[in-house]
């Protein structure tokens, strides 16, 4: 690897855990983030010649320090700040991090906005990144983390406050960013693994801070569980193959044999939750050595205990399925006809799916036809559009 390709691996590397020791000594994100960044001007422009320090981050929240110390000094407002003596030099801790992670996820952000920041502060991905992996335009990427550090200003996490009381808004932006990355909701591709892979990578750093949370636990095992099928999930024309007909080989057996233990461990030791309830549904699944050996009537009991702790649409979907799967199509389009869940392109599938089950082939291809139109993933769309012209 070349000097310069060094440099840039640890700048990306170490500039998420630069900007939280900043963001936790001073506040206010927007100046900590425009700090680091001189900060990084700097270490471009002399690194080259002097050579990577033998601890990169500490020169890099060293210098990033001084330059918000001069800048909260040229501040009239802040001009009583000039007294203070020189500050001691700061170590990256653990719990930095997670400030970072618990400020981007504040709830005043939006969830869009919330995503975006956590990419761009604690991913260390760019706008432009970020920008291909949401396939949002690179000036709108651009503006929504703008008006996110805006918003932020004057509302950074305290000192005194826990953490943790905004951890179900960290674990659900990491979950959001998962399943965007696992199935993307729009465009060519199935797949973002960046942005699944990233979303893994936050979530086992935020587990090793938070060790006695099992949600988190739940949600690190429900990713690698969902990620292992991904091989799978695609055929080598880039056709999209559903879970009864993936070649099981193909899944990723250390990451569900790492999911399994997870969640077997969270599930002994904590108060069951949402996130461990998905995983375990995700673990039955990954037991199964052949989609027919699936345990449906425990996928159903599980569904039930979602539903109790955490009732939405999907959850009523994906457990409407499962009903299916124990009491025959018919009890499921009952189901499925009294939950009322018309206009989503999911439901327009799963009814497709049941009716094909009855026997009612018209019906189902017209509801193929009509889930197809209504999603914006293209390879659903072509597999659902494959299903119906399969029916003509």
């Amino acid at each position: 690897m070349g000097v310069l390709n060094q440099i840039e691996v640890v700048l990306r590397t170490t500039t998420p855990q630069v900007v939280a020791a900043v963001v936790r000594r001073y506040g206010d994100f927007d100046a900590a983030e425009d700090a680091v960044q001189e900060a990084l001007l700097a270490a471009a422009r002399q690194w080259p010649a002097e050579g990577v320090p033998d601890d990169p981050r500490a020169w890099l929240i060293r210098v990033a320090s001084r330059r918000r110390i001069e800048a909260m000094r040229s501040d009239e407002a802040r001009r009583r700040r000039e007294a203070l003596p020189a500050d001691p030099p700061m170590e990256v801790r653990g719990d930095d991090e997670l400030t970072l992670l618990v400020l981007c996820c504040h709830p005043d952000l939006s969830p869009p906005a919330q995503v975006a920041l956590t990419l761009r502060a604690v991913g260390g991905l760019t706008t432009a990144e970020i920008a291909r992996a949401l396939l949002v335009p690179e000036a709108t990427i651009g503006q929504r983390i703008s008006r996110a550090k805006q918003k932020l200003r004057g509302k950074e996490l305290r000192s005194r406050e826990d953490p943790s009381a905004r951890l179900p808004g960290v674990r659900q932006t990491l979950y959001l960013i998962f399943n965007e990355g696992s199935t993307a909701s729009a465009g060519d591709a199935l797949h973002r693994v960046e942005l699944s892979a990233e979303a893994i990578r936050l979530t086992r750093q935020l587990r090793a801070r938070l060790p006695g949370d099992g949600e988190v636990a739940g949600l690190l095992a429900l990713m690698l569980l969902t990620d292992a099928r991904r091989p799978a999930r695609t055929a080598p024309d880039g056709r999209l193959v559903p879970l009864a007909e993936q070649d099981r080989s193909r899944w990723d057996a250390a990451a569900i044999a790492e999911g399994i233990a997870i969640i077997t461990d969270a599930l002994s030791r904590f108060e069951v939750g949402p996130f461990q309830v998905q995983a375990a549904i995700a673990a039955v699944h990954a037991e199964a050595r052949r989609p027919e050996a699936t345990d449906w009537p425990q996928i159903l009991q599980l569904y039930g205990l979602l539903h109790a702790l955490a009732p939405g649409p999907m959850v009523t979907l994906n457990r409407i399925v499962a009903l299916a799967e124990v009491s025959g199509p018919a009890a499921g389009l009952a189901a499925l006809e009294a939950a009322a869940l018309a206009g989503h392109h999911r439901f327009a599938a799963v009814r497709a799916h049941l009716l094909e089950r009855t026997g009612d082939t018209t019906a189902a291809r017209d509801e193929y036809r009509r889930a197809a139109r209504l999603t914006l993933s293209l390879p659903e769309r072509r597999y659902l559009e494959s299903r119906a012209a399969r029916l003509t």
